[in-house]
């Protein structure tokens, strides 16, 4: 696949980042699984899916809202619905974020699941190499530059809010009773979400990593883990796999879902 996509970029005679994309999921001890990946293309809820891809392209994570209806089917729908149509430029990704949430929550009336929800973390990447992160609700996206680790996504959760206002601090924020409960999502019926897009300054560089995953790893595995594990000389989806293993460990209940991108040189 390798080969494939940067002859790709060579006949076409353009100079694009070619990135390496890996996907994990697991349902842990959770009966079922709500959470969805999308890599290269493709929507995953189960399994492992690894690809070379060259920009234009779409790597991301969605959890299905834990106690509402049909968190699985939100999860999937939103994932194929962000995969599809022309490329993402960044004046138009809010709205094109919004006309997903649109579909979901009217599908979900539709048939009869009233009331289903999706998070959505996502890294959209350009055809010259911009780089963008889409968050709505409190799955997140960390880049691993340089043997640092950074969050660049901004949980749309009641316990950041209340860490913001200084409310709570950095330690009673991890332990708080509120911590599952977030902002409006994909899908709700009652509020519409509030998409952030941010913009990663300078794009993504050789060597990058940038980490995207649900709660039912990041609840559990601190930052300085992830940061360890991240810095591992072996390959990423091994290192992604170790990430979830720890957060089974550390007695997370949730689904858990990780997807990795590498920008190669």
């Amino acid at each position: 696949m390798l080969y494939d996509a940067r002859s790709y970029a060579f006949d076409c005679g353009v100079n694009r980042q070619v990135y390496y994309c890996c996907g994990i999921t697991d349902k842990g001890i959770a009966e079922s699984n709500e959470d969805s990946y999308l890599v290269g293309g493709h929507v995953m809820n189960e399994a492992t899916k690894e690809c070379d891809v060259i920009p234009p392209f779409i790597a991301a994570v969605a959890d299905g809202v834990g106690g509402e209806d049909a968190g699985e089917v939100a999860s999937r729908l939103t994932l194929q619905l962000l995969s599809s149509g022309r490329p993402y430029k960044g004046a138009d990704i809010t709205a094109r974020i919004m006309g997903i949430h649109r579909n979901v929550r009217d599908l979900g009336i539709k048939s009869g699941h009233s009331n289903m929800q999706s998070t959505l973390c996502a890294l959209c990447v350009d055809e010259k190499n911009n780089a963008y992160v889409i968050n709505v609700g409190d799955s997140r996206l960390y880049l691993y530059r340089e043997g640092t680790l950074k969050q660049i996504s901004t949980d749309q959760s009641l316990v950041q809010m209340l860490y913001e206002q200084g409310s709570i601090t950095e330690i009673e924020k991890a332990k708080h009773n509120g911590h599952n409960i977030i902002m409006p999502v994909i899908g709700n019926l009652a509020n519409d979400p509030e998409p952030v897009i941010t913009q990663i300054d300078g794009g993504l560089g050789y060597g990058d990593v940038v980490l995207i995953c649900s709660d039912g790893l990041s609840d559990y595995v601190t930052r300085g883990e992830i940061e360890e594990i991240l810095s591992w000389p072996m390959h990423l989806s091994k290192r992604l796999r170790a990430l979830a293993d720890l957060a089974l460990e550390h007695g997370s209940t949730d689904n858990i879902t990780a997807v990795g991108v590498f920008c190669r040189k």
